[in-house]
C-alpha cells in the first residue's frame, strides 16, 4: 500500500498575501516524505462561500515546548498527548502520541489549526511538518498554525513493534527478498506466519486499537484540545482514509477538508484482497502512458525512444530479457543481478514521481545495454530489513481496517489474480500488505470503522486526483464524490500521486481559494499540469 509520495526537488511559490521569501521542501530519500508545489492568487468564481471565520479560540489544551533535534525553525513546536488505547473505554489505558505544529505565518489573521496527514498508513505527519512545515503553512495562506502527528501505531505514538530489538529484526530478515519462485513464496508465506506470531506477542493489545477508525477519533481530540470548534484537513494519499472516516463519523464538526490522492472507502475496508487489488488497479496504466509519452517525445528527450523499434516493443523486450535471465547491476551495493521481481520493483518510485521519467527511461536503456545498476539500487532499497519493518506498519495498520478473507496457503491464486491486475505492482502489495493479514493476523479492532460513507458535510469536501495516478487511481476519486453527501472533485488531466507531482498553477490556485476562503470549484472543473514528462 503506502499510499504517499517520494521525492524530487521543486520550489514552493508563495500563497496569497505571504510576504517574502520562496521556501524550499527538504529532500529525503525516503517512502516516507512528499514534495509539495502551491501557489495561490485571488480567482472569482460562482460558488463562493462565506468569508472565513476563526474556528476557535488560540488558546490551547496542548503544553507545546520547544522541539528537540529539529531543523533551526523559531515557528515549530513540539507535544506529547495522552489519548485512550480503546475509545470504549476513555478512562483505561492510555496510550501517547507525538504531535508538531508550526504556527501560523500571519498570526494576526489566524483562522486556525490545519491538522496534515502525509499517508501511509504508517508515515509520521510530525516528520512532514518538520520538514515541509513552510509550504503547508503556504499553502494556508500563512493563516493557520499547521499541525501534524504521528499516528498510533507509528513510530514516536506507540509504535508497531515486532522484534524485541533492531538486531533481532535484521536477523529475521537478513537476506529476504519478494519471492519469484514457487519454493520462494512458500518459504515467504512461512515468514509472514511467523512474522504475525511475533507481532502479537510483542505488541499485546495494541494491535486491536490502531484502525483508521481509532486515529479519526484520535484526530477530533486533537482538534478539540488545539481549542478549534471546526476541523480543517489536509489529507493526502492514506490520509483520504482518514478524511473520509472522519468525515462520516463527526460530519458537523468539518470545516474544510481537502482530500488529494483518493482511496476508495469501501474497497479498503472490505477485505485485504479488495484493498490490495484497489491499490493497483491503475499502476500498469500509468505505465502505459509513460511509454506513450516517451514515445512522443522530441529526438534525444527519451532515452528509450529512437531505436527504429517502438518504446513499448523495447522496453517488453527488456521485462522478457530479465525473466530469461538476471541482468548485471556491478556498481550496486552490494554488485548484482537485476531479476524480473527487481525490475518491477523499480518502477514503484518513479511512476509516482512523472518529472523523473526521463532518468527513469536512461536506467531501463542501460539496463538493455546491460548494465542494470541504478534499476538494482532502487529494488535493493525496498528490501531491507527497515524497508519490511515499514510495510509490517503498513500492514498492522490496513489489517486492522480490512482483514484478509482468504488464509496465506492461498498465494497462487491470490498472487496471480493481483499479478493479473498489475503486472508491476500486484506481486509486491500482494507479498508486502496482503501475506500479513492473511498469516493469522492476531488482531481485532472493536474500532474499526468500515461505513455507511455518505455522511453530508456543510462544507463541501474537496477531493483532489491526477488523472493517472499509480497508487490512488483516478476512478477512487470519481467513486468517493458520488459516495460522499457533500464533495467536489478538482482533476489534474496529467500524472503523479498525488497531484501536486506535476506543478499546475490551476490546482494551487483552487486549493488556496478552499482552505482559506472554503470556496470549490464548479463540479467537473479541469486543471491542466504546467509541465509535461519528457518535454524538456
Amino acid at each position: 500500500m503506502v499510499y504517499v509520495a517520494v521525492f524530487q526537488r521543486t520550489g514552493v511559490a508563495m500563497a496569497r498575501g505571504v510576504s517574502s521569501g520562496k521556501p524550499r521542501l527538504r529532500v529525503r530519500a525516503s517512502v516516507a516524505a512528499i514534495v509539495l508545489g502551491l501557489v495561490a492568487v485571488s480567482v472569482s468564481t460562482p460558488n463562493a462561500a462565506a468569508s472565513p471565520a476563526r474556528t476557535g479560540p488560540e488558546g490551547s489544551g496542548i503544553k507545546w515546548k520547544k522541539c528537540k533535534g529539529k531543523p533551526r525553525d523559531d515557528r515549530l513546536q513540539c507535544a506529547t498527548v495522552s489519548v485512550p488505547l480503546d475509545w470504549d473505554h476513555p478512562e483505561g489505558k492510555q496510550i501517547d502520541l507525538a504531535v508538531i505544529r508550526r504556527l501560523a505565518s500571519r498570526p494576526a489573521e489566524r483562522i486556525g489549526s490545519m491538522f496534515v496527514n502525509p499517508g501511509g498508513p504508517g508515515v509520521s505527519g510530525v516528520d512532514v511538518v518538520q520538514t515541509s512545515g513552510a509550504a503547508f503553512d503556504a499553502w494556508g495562506g500563512g493563516r493557520f498554525d499547521v499541525v501534524g502527528w504521528a499516528p498510533r501505531g507509528v513510530d514516536g505514538s506507540s509504535p508497531v513493534e515486532c522484534f524485541t530489538s533492531t538486531a533481532a529484526r535484521d536477523r529475521f530478515w537478513a537476506g529476504v527478498s519478494l519471492p519469484l519462485t514457487a519454493a520462494e513464496s512458500q518459504a515467504f508465506s512461512r515468514k509472514t506466519v511467523e512474522l504475525a506470531r511475533r507481532c502479537g506477542e510483542v505488541n499485546g493489545d495494541l494491535l486491536d486499537h490502531i484502525s483508521t477508525g481509532d486515529t479519526a477519533r484520535d484526530l477530533d481530540a486533537l482538534r478539540e484540545a488545539v481549542g478549534d470548534r471546526l476541523l480543517t484537513y489536509v489529507g493526502l494519499s492514506y490520509g483520504s482514509m482518514i478524511g473520509q472516516t472522519y468525515a462520516n463519523l463527526f460530519p458537523g464538526r468539518v470545516r474544510a477538508m481537502m482530500l488529494d490522492g483518493i482511496i476508495d472507502a469501501v474497497n479498503y475496508t472490505t477485505s485485504a484482497e479488495t484493498r490490495t487489488a484497489s491499490d493497483v488497479a491503475s499502476t500498469d496504466e500509468v505505465f502505459d502512458q509513460f511509454m506513450a509519452l516517451c514515445q512522443r517525445a522530441a529526438p534525444g528527450h527519451c532515452a528509450l525512444a529512437g531505436h527504429g523499434e517502438t518504446v513499448a516493443q523495447r522496453v517488453a523486450k527488456l521485462f522478457a530479457q530479465a525473466s530469461r535471465s538476471p541482468i548485471p547491476a556491478p556498481n550496486a551495493d552490494p554488485p548484482g543481478e537485476l531479476t524480473s521481481r527487481d525490475l518491477q520493483l523499480s518502477t514503484f518510485t518513479p511512476l509516482r514521481l512523472p518529472l523523473t521519467w526521463p532518468q527513469f527511461a536512461a536506467d531501463l536503456e542501460a539496463a538493455i545495454n546491460g548494465d542494470a545498476t541504478n534499476l538494482k539500487i532502487a529494488a535493493q532499497a525496498q528490501q531491507t530489513p527497515e524497508a519490511f519493518a515499514a510495510f509490517t506498519t503498513t500492514a498492522a495498520i490496513s489489517c486492522a481496517d480490512g482483514p484478509a478473507r482468504q488464509p496465506v496457503s492461498a498465494w497462487p491464486e491470490v498472487i496471480d489474480h493481483l499479478t493479473d491486475v498489475s503486472m508491476l505492482w500486484g506481486p509486491r502489495y500482494g507479498w508486502g500488505f496482503w501475506a500479513p493479514c492473511a498469516s493469522g493476523w492476531p488482531a481485532h479492532d472493536p474500532q474499526r470503522y468500515a461505513g455507511p460513507w455518505n455522511a453530508t458535510t456543510k462544507t463541501p469536501i474537496l477531493l483532489v486526483n491526477a488523472r493517472y495516478d499509480p497508487a490512488t487511481g483516478y476512478a477512487n476519486a470519481q467513486v468517493a464524490e458520488k459516495r460522499l453527501g457533500n464533495a467536489v472533485l478538482l482533476t489534474l488531466d496529467g500524472w503523479g500521486h498525488p497531484s501536486y507531482q506535476v506543478p499546475s498553477m490551476c490546482i494551487d490556485e483552487w486549493r488556496a481559494r478552499y482552505l482559506v476562503d472554503l470556496v470549490t470549484p464548479p463540479p467537473g472543473t479541469v486543471c491542466q499540469p504546467d509541465e509535461v514528462p519528457f518535454s524538456s
